[in-house]
């Protein structure tokens, strides 16, 4: 399937004034988590889970993006709480999980027992798992690992972890749509590193001096925040350093490493595993951090997944459209 059919009312846009609704509009209230924990893993980390909406409700599992993204209030929101369980958690090495911009025991498969983990620690038998970019790829990787473990699998903006989504971003496909802002996120490279940027900036990330390192994760990170959606053109406010650092060094690291799988395509590769799982993938239609190519290609001949293309709409969890259809998928699933 390669997407669906969209009405020529949008629902994005008021009809009585024309003016175009915010995501909040699309979103459950604001809710306060009714646990909070340190899950200590024994190897020096200690993750951060919290818990809200229905104690006793079908359990979901929020996967964040980056990685080093961490999670936000705002995330809570996707989900009735009247029906769904919340289970949140801040990855190793960001949000307020410790220590802080940690790469140490740093790689995919720890993330994946991390998620093992909260799941026996709370008492779930199986869950339904949703995540966007990078959260999207865990959730994938996640339920490959354990297919048993997955209810249902609610994805955007599909990143498969390949090198050629990486070359697209960081080699400058990306950069031919937006030029001013790829000329910003080179300068800072000298021109004899700039054929491979991900090596380029992993040599400042890692230099030891907080200061260099804060520099060029701002740097880092400004790049991706402003391609992430079609309603901004410009350049965005700076992160604070922390979390830009803690952002750009989980990101970069895990990037250097081919996301620590086995080989470039790994998740194509082992689709059969899960394909008995219902998906949904809300995918916008010009997202220029992690193009419709991946989700079409992840859905191709999987009977139970369901596209979802999002017109005029980019990568950000934040766009009106792709809140609507995030919130609706969620809300289908409670039937």
């Amino acid at each position: 399937m390669a997407g669906t059919l969209v009405p020529l009312y949008s629902p994005f846009m008021d009809r009585t004034a024309g003016q175009k609704r915010t995501a909040s509009a699309f979103l459950y209230p604001p809710i306060e988590p009714f646990d909070q924990r340190m899950l200590d893993m024994g190897d020096g980390h200690r993750l951060y889970v919290e818990q809200s909406g229905h104690p006793n409700g079908m359990p979901v599992l929020v996967c964040h993006g980056g990685p080093g993204g961490g999670c936000s209030p705002a995330m809570r929101r996707f989900f009735d709480p009247a029906h769904y369980r919340v289970v949140m958690f801040d990855q190793r090495g960001c949000g307020l999980s410790r220590p802080h911009a940690s790469v140490t025991a740093n790689t995919t498969w720890h993330l994946v027992a991390d998620i093992e983990r909260i799941r026996a620690t709370l008492g779930i038998s199986d869950w339904v798992v949703f995540g966007g970019s990078w959260g999207a790829t865990l959730a994938l990787i996640y339920a490959e690992a354990h297919p048993d473990r997955v209810r249902a699998l609610v994805l955007r903006g599909v990143f498969l972890a390949m090198q050629s989504e990486l070359d697209w971003f960081y080699g400058g496909g990306a950069g031919q749509f937006f030029p001013d802002l790829w000329q910003n996120f080179t300068a800072a490279i000298p021109e004899d590193e700039r054929g491979d940027l991900i090596a380029a900036y992993h040599k400042r990330l890692f230099s030891g001096d907080y200061a260099e390192e804060a520099r060029f994760a701002r740097s880092w990170a400004m790049w991706e925040n402003a391609l992430a959606s079609v309603d901004f053109d410009g350049l965005p406010g700076e992160a604070p350093p922390d979390y830009a650092r803690a952002f750009a060094r989980l990101e970069n690291h895990y990037f250097s490493n081919a996301a620590f799988l086995e080989q470039d395509g790994q998740i194509l590769r082992d689709r059969h595993r899960i394909e008995h799982i219902p998906a949904t993938i809300v995918q916008g239609r010009m997202d220029m951090i992690c193009p419709p190519l991946s989700s079409w290609r992840l859905s191709q001949g999987w009977a139970r997944a369901n596209l979802r293309m999002v017109p005029a709409a980019g990568h950000a969890l934040s766009e009106p459209g792709i809140s609507a259809a995030l919130v609706a998928a969620m809300d289908r699933l409670r039937t």
